[in-house]
Protein backbone atom coordinates (compact mmCIF):
# COMPACT_ATOMS: atom_id res chain seq x y z
CA UNK A 1 0.00 0.00 0.00
CA UNK A 2 1.31 3.21 -0.57
CA UNK A 3 2.66 5.45 1.54
CA UNK A 4 -0.74 7.48 2.25
CA UNK A 5 -3.64 5.72 1.00
CA UNK A 6 -7.04 7.44 0.02
CA UNK A 7 -9.71 7.19 1.97
CA UNK A 8 -13.75 6.84 1.57
CA UNK A 9 -15.99 7.44 4.71
CA UNK A 10 -19.38 6.71 4.15
CA UNK A 11 -22.57 6.90 6.34
CA UNK A 12 -25.66 5.16 5.92
CA UNK A 13 -28.77 7.24 6.68
CA UNK A 14 -32.38 7.17 7.71
CA UNK A 15 -34.02 10.12 9.01
CA UNK A 16 -30.59 10.96 11.50
CA UNK A 17 -31.14 14.94 10.01
CA UNK A 18 -29.93 15.91 14.10
CA UNK A 19 -26.43 14.14 14.40
CA UNK A 20 -25.44 13.94 10.35
CA UNK A 21 -24.00 17.34 10.22
CA UNK A 22 -21.47 16.86 13.53
CA UNK A 23 -20.52 13.44 12.17
CA UNK A 24 -19.57 14.50 8.64
CA UNK A 25 -17.42 17.50 10.49
CA UNK A 26 -15.50 14.97 12.31
CA UNK A 27 -14.97 12.99 9.90
CA UNK A 28 -13.25 15.55 7.54
CA UNK A 29 -11.65 16.65 10.31
CA UNK A 30 -9.91 13.51 10.80
CA UNK A 31 -9.19 12.50 7.53
CA UNK A 32 -7.71 15.16 6.46
CA UNK A 33 -5.15 14.71 9.09
CA UNK A 34 -4.58 11.18 7.94
CA UNK A 35 -4.63 12.10 3.85
CA UNK A 36 -4.86 14.17 1.23
CA UNK A 37 -7.44 12.16 -0.93
CA UNK A 38 -10.45 11.43 0.50
CA UNK A 39 -14.05 11.46 0.08
CA UNK A 40 -17.63 11.78 1.95
CA UNK A 41 -20.68 9.49 1.03
CA UNK A 42 -23.93 9.64 2.52
CA UNK A 43 -26.47 6.87 1.60
CA UNK A 44 -30.25 8.42 2.08
CA UNK A 45 -31.58 5.13 2.34
CA UNK A 46 -35.26 6.51 1.61
CA UNK A 47 -35.74 8.66 4.39
CA UNK A 48 -38.70 10.94 4.52
CA UNK A 49 -39.01 13.27 1.88
CA UNK A 50 -38.12 16.45 4.97
CA UNK A 51 -35.28 14.43 6.65
CA UNK A 52 -33.85 14.32 2.94
CA UNK A 53 -34.72 17.80 2.60
CA UNK A 54 -32.69 18.58 5.71
CA UNK A 55 -29.87 16.24 4.62
CA UNK A 56 -29.98 18.28 1.65
CA UNK A 57 -29.70 21.63 3.24
CA UNK A 58 -27.08 20.33 5.90
CA UNK A 59 -24.40 19.58 2.91
CA UNK A 60 -25.12 22.58 1.15
CA UNK A 61 -24.45 24.55 3.70
CA UNK A 62 -21.38 22.29 4.77
CA UNK A 63 -20.12 23.09 0.92
CA UNK A 64 -17.58 20.31 0.83
CA UNK A 65 -16.49 19.36 -2.63
CA UNK A 66 -15.01 16.32 -1.87
CA UNK A 67 -18.94 15.30 -0.02
CA UNK A 68 -21.90 13.86 -1.97
CA UNK A 69 -25.41 11.99 -1.02
CA UNK A 70 -26.87 9.29 -3.04
CA UNK A 71 -30.72 8.84 -2.42
CA UNK A 72 -32.48 5.98 -2.26
CA UNK A 73 -36.13 6.43 -3.50
CA UNK A 74 -37.10 3.90 -1.53
CA UNK A 75 -35.85 2.06 1.29
CA UNK A 76 -33.24 -0.86 0.79
CA UNK A 77 -32.77 -1.71 4.06
CA UNK A 78 -29.47 -1.03 5.79
CA UNK A 79 -27.89 -4.00 4.20
CA UNK A 80 -28.98 -2.32 0.51
CA UNK A 81 -27.44 1.02 2.07
CA UNK A 82 -23.88 -0.58 3.47
CA UNK A 83 -23.49 -2.29 -0.28
CA UNK A 84 -24.10 1.24 -1.83
CA UNK A 85 -21.71 2.47 0.36
CA UNK A 86 -19.35 0.11 -0.68
CA UNK A 87 -19.73 -0.09 -4.59
CA UNK A 88 -19.93 3.78 -5.06
CA UNK A 89 -16.54 4.17 -2.70
CA UNK A 90 -13.66 4.98 -4.91
CA UNK A 91 -10.25 4.87 -2.70
CA UNK A 92 -8.23 2.74 -1.64
CA UNK A 93 -9.58 2.39 2.30
CA UNK A 94 -13.00 2.73 3.02
CA UNK A 95 -14.59 3.32 6.30
CA UNK A 96 -17.81 3.46 7.51
CA UNK A 97 -20.15 3.96 10.79
CA UNK A 98 -23.89 5.29 11.55
CA UNK A 99 -25.39 8.19 11.30
CA UNK A 100 -26.58 7.84 15.12
CA UNK A 101 -23.63 9.30 16.44
CA UNK A 102 -23.26 6.54 19.10
CA UNK A 103 -19.82 6.07 17.46
CA UNK A 104 -16.95 8.92 16.81
CA UNK A 105 -15.87 9.47 13.66
CA UNK A 106 -12.89 10.36 15.23
CA UNK A 107 -11.77 7.32 16.59
CA UNK A 108 -11.20 5.75 12.53
CA UNK A 109 -7.29 7.07 13.55
CA UNK A 110 -7.53 3.73 15.79
CA UNK A 111 -8.33 1.56 12.93
CA UNK A 112 -6.21 3.37 10.01
CA UNK A 113 -3.17 2.89 12.47
CA UNK A 114 -3.91 -0.73 12.57
CA UNK A 115 -4.59 -1.23 8.93
CA UNK A 116 -1.51 0.95 8.59
CA UNK A 117 0.87 -1.69 10.30
CA UNK A 118 0.92 -4.98 8.22
CA UNK A 119 -1.55 -7.60 6.01
CA UNK A 120 -4.64 -6.66 6.99
CA UNK A 121 -7.62 -6.82 5.03
CA UNK A 122 -10.15 -5.16 7.55
CA UNK A 123 -10.29 -3.83 10.85
CA UNK A 124 -13.47 -4.27 13.13
CA UNK A 125 -14.27 -2.34 15.81
CA UNK A 126 -15.61 -3.60 19.02
CA UNK A 127 -17.66 -1.21 21.98
CA UNK A 128 -15.52 -1.05 24.87
CA UNK A 129 -18.89 -0.51 27.27
CA UNK A 130 -22.27 -0.78 25.32
CA UNK A 131 -24.40 2.14 26.08
CA UNK A 132 -27.75 1.02 25.52
CA UNK A 133 -30.62 0.16 27.60
CA UNK A 134 -30.60 -3.30 29.35
CA UNK A 135 -32.95 -5.07 27.10
CA UNK A 136 -30.41 -4.17 24.15
CA UNK A 137 -26.76 -5.01 26.03
CA UNK A 138 -28.43 -8.59 26.60
CA UNK A 139 -30.28 -8.73 22.79
CA UNK A 140 -26.53 -7.84 21.62
CA UNK A 141 -24.63 -10.58 23.90
CA UNK A 142 -27.40 -13.19 23.08
CA UNK A 143 -27.42 -12.50 18.80
CA UNK A 144 -23.77 -12.06 18.64
CA UNK A 145 -22.89 -15.59 20.68
CA UNK A 146 -25.35 -16.89 18.64
CA UNK A 147 -23.99 -15.87 14.61
CA UNK A 148 -20.26 -15.85 16.29
CA UNK A 149 -20.81 -19.76 16.68
CA UNK A 150 -23.11 -20.71 14.36
CA UNK A 151 -20.90 -18.49 11.55
CA UNK A 152 -17.59 -19.44 13.17
CA UNK A 153 -16.73 -15.48 13.38
CA UNK A 154 -13.02 -14.66 14.52
CA UNK A 155 -14.73 -11.25 15.92
CA UNK A 156 -15.83 -10.52 19.78
CA UNK A 157 -18.10 -8.01 18.67
CA UNK A 158 -20.05 -8.75 15.07
CA UNK A 159 -22.57 -5.94 15.62
CA UNK A 160 -20.24 -2.94 15.62
CA UNK A 161 -20.96 -0.74 12.84
CA UNK A 162 -17.13 0.64 12.99
CA UNK A 163 -15.01 -0.53 10.03
CA UNK A 164 -12.03 0.12 7.82
CA UNK A 165 -12.05 -2.06 4.94
CA UNK A 166 -9.55 -2.26 2.07
CA UNK A 167 -11.40 -1.71 -0.92
CA UNK A 168 -9.46 -4.72 -2.83
CA UNK A 169 -11.55 -7.13 -0.76
CA UNK A 170 -14.56 -5.93 -3.35
CA UNK A 171 -13.09 -5.56 -6.26
CA UNK A 172 -12.44 -8.80 -8.45
CA UNK A 173 -9.13 -7.02 -10.85
CA UNK A 174 -7.44 -7.59 -7.81
CA UNK A 175 -8.09 -11.31 -7.62
CA UNK A 176 -7.33 -14.39 -9.91
CA UNK A 177 -8.89 -13.45 -13.17
CA UNK A 178 -8.29 -17.25 -15.03
CA UNK A 179 -6.10 -15.10 -17.78
CA UNK A 180 -3.05 -15.15 -16.63
CA UNK A 181 -3.75 -12.50 -13.89
CA UNK A 182 -1.29 -12.70 -11.35
CA UNK A 183 -3.21 -14.01 -8.12
CA UNK A 184 -3.35 -13.34 -4.21
CA UNK A 185 -4.85 -16.51 -3.48
CA UNK A 186 -8.07 -14.87 -2.12
CA UNK A 187 -11.40 -14.53 -4.17
CA UNK A 188 -13.33 -11.59 -4.31
CA UNK A 189 -16.20 -10.90 -1.88
CA UNK A 190 -19.52 -9.97 -2.99
CA UNK A 191 -22.31 -8.97 -0.65
CA UNK A 192 -26.05 -9.84 -0.96
CA UNK A 193 -27.99 -9.00 2.05
CA UNK A 194 -30.21 -6.22 2.52
CA UNK A 195 -31.24 -6.15 6.24
CA UNK A 196 -28.51 -5.80 9.26
CA UNK A 197 -27.21 -9.57 8.74
CA UNK A 198 -25.00 -7.88 5.64
CA UNK A 199 -22.74 -7.37 9.23
CA UNK A 200 -22.45 -11.06 9.49
CA UNK A 201 -22.22 -12.00 5.75
CA UNK A 202 -19.08 -9.39 5.72
CA UNK A 203 -17.47 -10.27 8.68
CA UNK A 204 -17.03 -13.78 7.19
CA UNK A 205 -16.77 -13.56 3.50
CA UNK A 206 -14.19 -11.40 4.39
CA UNK A 207 -12.21 -14.06 6.82
CA UNK A 208 -13.63 -16.97 4.12
CA UNK A 209 -11.40 -14.93 1.53
CA UNK A 210 -8.07 -15.52 3.13
CA UNK A 211 -7.60 -11.35 4.38
CA UNK A 212 -6.68 -10.85 8.17
CA UNK A 213 -9.24 -9.01 9.85
CA UNK A 214 -8.12 -6.99 13.50
CA UNK A 215 -10.06 -5.52 16.06
CA UNK A 216 -9.50 -2.37 18.23
CA UNK A 217 -11.64 -0.81 20.93
CA UNK A 218 -13.94 1.86 20.71
CA UNK A 219 -16.06 3.85 22.16
CA UNK A 220 -19.94 3.65 22.09
CA UNK A 221 -22.35 6.35 23.28
CA UNK A 222 -26.07 6.67 24.10
CA UNK A 223 -27.74 7.38 21.40
CA UNK A 224 -28.93 11.26 21.52
CA UNK A 225 -31.72 11.45 18.85
CA UNK A 226 -33.95 9.02 17.06
CA UNK A 227 -34.85 5.63 18.07
CA UNK A 228 -33.31 1.93 16.96
CA UNK A 229 -35.29 0.07 14.08
CA UNK A 230 -34.29 -2.69 14.78
CA UNK A 231 -36.70 -4.01 18.27
CA UNK A 232 -39.86 -5.01 16.80
CA UNK A 233 -41.35 -8.33 16.49
CA UNK A 234 -41.53 -8.46 12.75
CA UNK A 235 -38.16 -7.21 12.05
CA UNK A 236 -36.35 -9.81 15.42
CA UNK A 237 -38.44 -12.42 13.10
CA UNK A 238 -37.36 -11.48 9.78
CA UNK A 239 -34.13 -10.96 11.14
CA UNK A 240 -34.17 -14.34 12.54
CA UNK A 241 -35.37 -16.23 8.98
CA UNK A 242 -33.02 -14.14 6.89
CA UNK A 243 -30.29 -15.48 9.58
CA UNK A 244 -31.07 -19.07 8.94
CA UNK A 245 -31.37 -18.54 5.53
CA UNK A 246 -27.30 -16.89 5.26
CA UNK A 247 -26.11 -19.73 7.39
CA UNK A 248 -27.79 -22.68 5.09
CA UNK A 249 -25.98 -20.85 2.08
CA UNK A 250 -23.02 -20.08 3.76
CA UNK A 251 -22.17 -22.97 6.10
CA UNK A 252 -23.96 -25.86 4.46
CA UNK A 253 -24.09 -24.96 0.61
CA UNK A 254 -20.74 -23.35 1.25
CA UNK A 255 -21.84 -20.97 -1.43
CA UNK A 256 -19.91 -17.31 -1.18
CA UNK A 257 -20.82 -16.44 -4.79
CA UNK A 258 -24.63 -15.88 -4.62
Amino acid sequence: MKNKPSISIFFPFLNDWGTVGSLISLAVETVEKLTDDWEVIIVDDGSLPANSAALNSIVEVMNYSRLRIIHHERNKGYGGALRTGFSASKKDLIFYTDCDAQYDPRELTKLYEVMRRGEVGMVNGYKIKRNDPWYRVVAGRVYHYLVKFAFDLPVRDTDCDFRLVKREVFDPSTHSTGSGHKSSGRIAVRLFENTGTICVELVKKVDHAGYKIEEVPVHHFWRTSGKSQFFNFKRLFKTGVNLLRLWWKLIIKKDYNH
